[in-house]
């Protein structure tokens, strides 16, 4: 009598679903001042990371964000706001050297699927 041997094979699935998408990204200068919006749809309530960086010059400088450090040049003149669905940037004394390419990135705790990045362009 030759025995059975019955292999059971466990997959686990993650789904990849995005648990936030950027929707819009905007910009508008009042006065001297910058307010950059990122809205998102969220589909979680995971923490949410999120930077602002500018290029320029072909560099990346990294205005205020939870995800890495942000230059000193931007620190005593920046700061974020959140509210539902809604990250803002509000930079304060905005001259031409500010000028560039704003990028806003957002990732949720536990989202494997990856960071979500927009970019708006801002010319005084």
């Amino acid at each position: 009598m030759n025995p059975t041997v019955g292999i059971a094979v466990i997959l686990t699935v993650l789904q990849a679903a995005h648990c936030q998408m950027i929707k819009d990204l905007s910009a508008c200068l009042l006065g001297q001042n910058l307010r950059v919006d990122c809205r998102y749809e969220n589909k979680t309530d995971n923490p949410l990371t999120y930077e602002f960086s500018i290029t320029k010059d072909n560099r990346k400088h990294v205005i205020h964000s939870t995800i890495s450090v942000s230059e000193n040049i931007y620190r005593s003149r920046a700061n974020v706001t959140m509210h539902k669905n809604l990250v803002c940037l509000h930079l304060q004394s905005f001259t031409t050297s500010d000028e560039g390419i704003y990028m806003c990135e957002l990732k949720a705790t536990n989202d494997y699927t990856g960071n979500q990045i927009r970019n708006i362009t801002v010319i005084k």
